[in-house]
């Protein structure tokens, strides 16, 4: 979020609709215009997201940024630069202001969509015993990592009862690099009086082998845990499309 900030102080209207040349119609949204927003709505509250293809459910979020023009051919342009719904939404704040017609008023629109899914990924697990919510977990990390384009390592603290009761950002690192400090890691364990970790972090290669480098600190953390009566569950990789666990592979 901290780059959503830098952004907003060179664009003092980020939560202004953009600005958009005069409409033939004299300020009126002509009626093919209308039409196609009503239509795209209406099938929206029908059928749900699954009735609307990723661009016209990205034009569903552009509206309320641009309401005075068609946005179809940015929606377009966004899915053709970036991939697919979930890569816009989550693109770097830089990269979408490199896009011709993207403004403050739009990555606010986008950035919402973006909180909003982490927050509601996070909403089902937090506070819920791991054991029951596994798969609710493993949305959650795919939700708020799989699409970042720097490694990041999570560490999701556990009670007696391995409920869920804290989730911290640890570091951020590079393509393909973490910088991560195990006594720092059960520092924080214990200033929660947890009793369990799990350790998770994503590869933006998209694939969520694990490296040699990945394994030693996974050890290197086990052992400091472990001589502080703390469990290690597990450690999740988070690639694109698939998340690797160390315990299923045996690497735990």
């Amino acid at each position: 979020m901290a780059r959503l900030h830098e952004f907003s102080e060179s664009a003092p209207s980020l939560f202004e609709a953009e600005e958009v040349p005069a409409l033939p119609t004299g300020g009126r949204l002509p009626s093919y215009i209308k039409d196609h927003r009503k239509r795209l709505r209406d099938r929206f509250m029908s059928g749900g997201a699954d009735a609307l293809p990723d661009y016209e459910l990205l034009e569903l979020v552009l509206f309320r940024a641009i309401p005075r023009q068609d946005v179809k051919p940015l929606a377009r342009e966004l899915i053709d630069r970036f991939g697919d719904f979930a890569r816009v939404v989550s693109a770097p704040v830089d990269r979408l202001a490199e896009v011709k017609g993207v403004g403050g008023a739009v990555i606010c629109e986008l950035k919402l969509v973006e909180a909003a899914a982490h927050r509601l990924a996070r909403g089902k697990v937090l506070q819920r015993p791991v054991v029951s919510s596994w798969d609710a977990l493993l949305d959650y990390c795919q939700t708020a990592m799989a699409h970042a384009e720097t490694e990041q390592f999570r560490v999701l603290f556990l009670d007696r009862k391995n409920v869920l009761i804290a989730d911290e950002a640890q570091a951020q690192g590079t393509v393909d690099h973490v910088p991560v400090y195990p006594r720092e890691v059960v520092k924080r364990a214990l200033e929660h009086n947890a009793s369990a970790l799990i350790l998770v972090h994503n590869h933006p290669s998209g694939d969520p082998t694990p490296s040699e480098a990945d394994i030693v600190m996974t050890q290197q953390i086990e052992a400091a845990a472990r001589a502080l009566s703390l469990t290690l569950h597990d450690h999740l990789v988070i690639g694109k499309s698939q998340t690797l666990s160390f315990r299923a592979e045996g690497l735990l």
